[in-house]
């Protein structure tokens, strides 16, 4: 019977009523708590109810976000390494103040080419942040199904919404282990970059002064001015371009 009640809760909450009321009742009557008015007893059976509900109900979640933590983990084998591009994307947050109020920068970088593939810029860090980054990424790119998209434990990247997202354009979730920080690490550097380059060189008055920078920055002087040596000195977009040609990638 507990399993129906559980299952209830996962429905909507006018049936989780109804099943709560007979699970109640019958609890009741099989234990004989029927003596007294009532009131006093239909009181006394939800309340009982109600306390079983909750732990089963706690324990399934449990249960369920563990097997899900467990898959999610499988999926990136702490293998921060790929041999083509959509293979492989990191995502994270950081944020930045202006006068205005803080500035959330959302960005996800394909491990292949180290390119910024897509990204979200907004004044809250809720779950949409994260789903709008994803969304511009399969906007962006061919042939992403099955890529994995590594991120840290964050809420908004466990989020039902982001979840969803992920399902949706037939990606795989990977999130990092407990105390990992260098699961994360090639995020961290181009963040540390950004900071370098364009957050930190000075006091911004608006959240859009600062979000055109950022856009500008990653845009013009990130993917094609700024060579790094892990790509052999070439940019991300030289580097995609020269190793994504079928005729150059074979010889």
């Amino acid at each position: 019977m507990e399993s129906e009640v559980i299952a209830a809760l996962i429905a909507t909450p006018a049936v989780l009523i109804t099943a709560t009321a007979a699970w109640a009742a019958g609890r009741a009557q099989s234990r004989g708590a029927y003596h007294g008015p009532v009131d006093a007893v239909r009181r006394t059976a939800q309340r009982e109810a109600y306390a079983d509900l909750y732990r089963s109900a706690r324990h399934f979640i449990e249960a369920w976000e563990a097997a899900d933590v467990a898959a999610r983990h499988s999926h990136g084998r702490r293998d921060f390494t790929t041999d083509g591009p959509n293979r492989l994307w990191l995502t994270d947050i950081t944020e930045h103040p202006t006068r205005d109020g803080k500035l959330y920068l959302c960005a996800i970088k394909d491990v292949f080419s180290k390119r910024i593939v897509g990204y979200s810029i907004d004044d809250r860090m809720k779950s949409q942040l994260a789903v709008a980054a994803l969304n511009n990424a399969v906007a962006r790119r061919d042939n992403i199904a099955g890529c994995i998209v590594h991120s840290d434990r964050g809420s908004q990247f466990r989020s039902r919404k982001f979840v969803r997202a992920l399902a949706c354009h037939q990606l795989a979730g990977s999130i990092g282990r407990v105390g990992a920080a260098g699961d994360n690490a090639a995020m961290e550097s181009f963040f540390s970059l950004l900071q370098k380059n364009v957050l930190d060189r000075r006091q911004w008055a608006t959240r859009e002064e600062l979000r055109i920078a950022i856009v500008t920055w990653i845009e013009r002087t990130y993917h094609r001015r700024r060579r790094q040596a892990s790509l052999g000195r070439l940019t991300p977009v030289e580097f995609e371009i020269v190793m994504t040609t079928p005729a150059l990638r074979a010889a």
